[in-house]
């Protein structure tokens, strides 16, 4: 390795990307994204440039094609096989090819091959895909450009794996974005995690709207953008027209239906919270949880934040329902044998173990314990919740999926991708096949609210018993094309896919209705659409729709049975007919109309994209270039951090939600205790004084992270209900005396 730029020319020159822009258009809820790559090769003999990149893993890629000159190659999409071995014989016998293809083992890594590029020669790579976006717990529309990939984690007795790209801590390649917004709601702003100019919208209904992200971005971090609707809870239906040119009956060839299902959850719903359940964290201890969590002086290690999170999830949990904690990395290990019920014993037992967590455990292999897990029988009446915390850097993703995904009915699972380049296949499968929620934390991002937003959607009823009526004309039909769904949480949106098969002789409309419970209350929702949509819609829907059929065929086929050649051919088919792509096929376009074929031995770049600090070496190493073995060997005591006054006041709860009058309390409130406790009505018990105190310090000076605290002051103002305390009211007067505060009972809610 000559210098940090990641494998390099003979002459030491940086490797042949240049530039990346890409134009973002959003309709709704879905968005077409179009990349251009700008390739030159500088060297004096004919190259071939080896790009191993991320997409989002539900992205439907449905064109590629690359620019040389005033030549245009459009690639199609051909069984992979049959693919490389084109692109293989074209690139022997000196002619230009492309290949794009999917990583055998996850679905958001790409590998595009640049053959033959003689010396000087420009190209220019145009890849474009399609993507639902996905809904944030505020109801935003999440949009990730991915910019790091990490390396896999491989063991060492597996010789499978996502391509290896060397490490890149310069990038030498700029990007530019455009983004424009179409939406038939009324857009209320567009925030992002890098610099934007101001958006501009361009109607006086704010329906349509453009921004771009500031000049001079390097793309070394992922780029997620935030999209806020003025009305995100509006069920919707949208017909789009067949392709023309496709036959009549066929996928591509008949009208296909989205159907967006976003329910809205009564307030008196969202404050009834479930007692019960069975809680596991499992949380990942490889070497790259000891790298922090982003580039600011202040940042704290992953490991670190974990720990605090698992802090405020153990005193969150309400009495008397189940635990247990996993870590996770070449091996695993639980906290009990199995399960145990909540109590103070047993939440005191797991703190302690959660103080000693280190980030020492090697490689990252998540399948063993969720195996164990599963393996688990489950408590009678306690719904399991799954809570899986990780960098997400794993390299049998499709197999983590499918064990998820095997196990539906006996459990939920939340997943939380952790910095910049956590798999997004692995971290929105898991959700999705798990029927959970997905978060992702990155950049300056805090951990503990997106994790207790998630433990409120475990602990809140969800939309269940969900059904699909159509109500269409004589000789026509509609099929379902995406798989049923079971559950939704507040917070969630479903988009569900239909053909729309024959001919209706008089009627232009149909109806669909959508019925679901809502904690054991009915709830329907009627939409109308059209038989007769407008022409030319660029097939946006019909390449979701094939995707979504194209992804469940690859499960049925990974789950094994006597029909697999069978499903195979009807993926390859489905991918071929829709232009989308697959786990059996490929982009392939060759240069067929040079000419001059390219002479002389091709040499091979690879192009590096944004990677964490340091190289991966492996099982022995993490990202952050240390060997996990020397850094629990060290000899240097840790320091004990400066602990945050919320956390110090959090970790002195007891179980049942009340706390103990002492000094360590009083410290939380710059007080001694003597100070505290003098203040303390005669009659009033102390355990009752000073979680009275601890609540209202909570409301006067935390309510900005109040989705934080949020259930630890439930516990606390149940608890003090369960006392039945005399002279409450003098009680609260006092303490807000004793605090400066103005704090009401009301707002305690006890």
């Amino acid at each position: 390795m000559v210098n940090c730029c990641g494998l390099v020319s003979e002459k030491n020159q940086p490797v042949p990307l240049k530039s990346i822009s890409v134009e973002l258009q959003v309709r709704d809820h879905v968005a077409s994204v179009s990349s251009c790559l700008q390739y030159v090769n500088e060297e004096e003999r004919p190259l071939e440039a080896v790009f191993v990149f991320p997409l989002p893993a539900d992205a439907a890629v449905c064109h590629f094609s690359a620019r040389i000159g005033e030549q245009e190659i459009v690639a199609e999409v051909q069984d992979k096989q049959s693919a490389r071995d084109q692109y293989d014989d074209a690139v022997s016998s000196g002619q230009q090819a492309f290949l794009l293809e999917e990583s055998e083992e996850s679905s958001d890594v790409f590998k595009l091959s640049v053959g033959c590029l003689s010396p000087g020669q420009k190209a220019s790579i145009t890849i474009v895909y399609i993507i639902e976006l996905s809904v944030q717990a505020d109801d935003a529309l999440r949009f990730c450009l991915p910019a790091v990939l990490n390396p896999r984690y491989t063991p060492a007795v597996s010789a499978a794996g996502v391509p290896e790209v060397s490490s890149a801590s310069v990038i030498p390649y700029t990007l530019s974005l455009s983004v424009e917004v179409r939406s038939s709601d009324r857009i209320s702003k567009l925030e992002s995690s890098c610099p934007l100019d101001p958006l501009e919208f361009l109607d006086a209904q704010h329906t349509h709207a453009k921004v771009n992200l500031s000049s001079g971005h390097r793309f070394d971090k992922d780029v997620e953008l935030f999209l806020y609707y003025e009305n995100s809870h509006h069920p919707s239906a949208v017909v789009e027209a067949g392709a023309s040119v496709a036959e009549s009956g066929s996928l591509m060839g008949d009208p296909a239906l989205m159907i967006s299902l976003y329910p809205e959850f009564p307030a008196d719903v969202m404050s009834s919270l479930a007692s019960q359940g069975e809680f596991i964290f499992v949380v990942d201890r490889s070497g790259s949880m000891g790298c922090k969590m982003h580039h600011g002086n202040d940042a704290q290690m992953r490991i670190e934040s974990a720990r605090d999170t698992l802090l405020l999830l153990l005193k969150s949990l309400p009495m008397g329902c189940y635990f247990n904690i996993y870590g996770f990395g070449s091996r695993f290990e639980s906290f009990f044998p199995q399960s145990v019920v909540y109590s103070e014993d047993t939440m005191e037992e797991a703190l302690k173990r959660v103080k000693s967590m280190r980030a020492d455990m090697g490689g990252t292999e998540i399948l063993q314990p969720l195996k164990h897990i599963y393996s688990q029988p489950c408590y009678p009446d306690h719904p399991r919740q799954l809570f899986i915390f990780t960098d997400g850097e794993v390299w049998n993703t499709k197999e983590v999926l499918d064990l998820v995904k095997s196990h539906v009915y006996s459990h939920r699972c939340f997943s939380f991708g952790i910095g910049e380049g956590a798999s997004t296949a692995l971290i929105t499968g898991m959700a999705r096949e798990g029927s959970g929620h997905a978060q992702f934390i990155t950049g300056t991002d805090r951990m503990q609210p997106k994790v207790m937003q998630s433990l409120r959607f475990a602990l809140q009823p969800a939309v269940d018993n969900i059904s699909v009526d159509w109500s269409v004309p004589e000789g026509v039909t509609v099929d379902m094309l995406s798989p049923s769904i079971n559950t939704l949480f507040q917070g969630q949106r479903a988009l569900i896919y239909a053909q729309i098969k024959g001919q209706s002789s008089g009627q232009t409309e149909g109806s669909v209705t959508l019925k679901y419970r809502l904690k054991d209350q009915p709830v329907t929702n009627q939409l109308q659409f059209t038989l007769k949509p407008a022409e030319d819609t660029g097939l946006t829907i019909h390449r979701l729709a094939a995707r979504s059929v194209i992804r469940s065929l690859e499960l049925q086929e990974r789950a094994g049975g006597a029909d697999m050649e069978n499903i195979r051919r009807r993926i390859v088919e489905l991918s071929v007919q829709a232009g989308v792509s697959s786990a059996h096929t490929a982009f392939i376009g060759v240069n067929k109309d040079s000419k001059q074929t390219v002479k002389g031995p091709l040499l091979q770049r690879r192009v590096p994209v944004a990677r964490m600090m340091g190289a991966f070496g492996g099982p022995g190493m993490n990202k952050c270039g240390m060997a996990p073995r020397m850094m629990r060997r060290s000899p240097m005591p840790e320091a004990e951090p400066q602990k945050d006054p919320l956390l110090q006041l959090i970790s002195l709860q007891k179980a049942a939600g009340c706390w103990e009058l002492n000094a360590s309390l009083a410290a939380v409130f710059g007080k001694t205790e003597d100070q505290v406790t003098n203040q303390k009505a005669v009659q009033v018990d102390g355990s009752v004084w000073a979680t009275v105190l601890a609540l209202i310090w909570l409301y006067a000076f935390k309510s900005d992270q109040q989705v934080e605290w949020q259930f630890v002051a439930m516990k606390s103002a149940s608890w003090i209900r369960s006392q039945k305390p005399n002279g409450l009211s003098q009680c609260v007067c006092d303490g807000n005396a004793l605090l400066g505060c103005q704090v009401t009972e009301d707002m305690l809610g006890i």
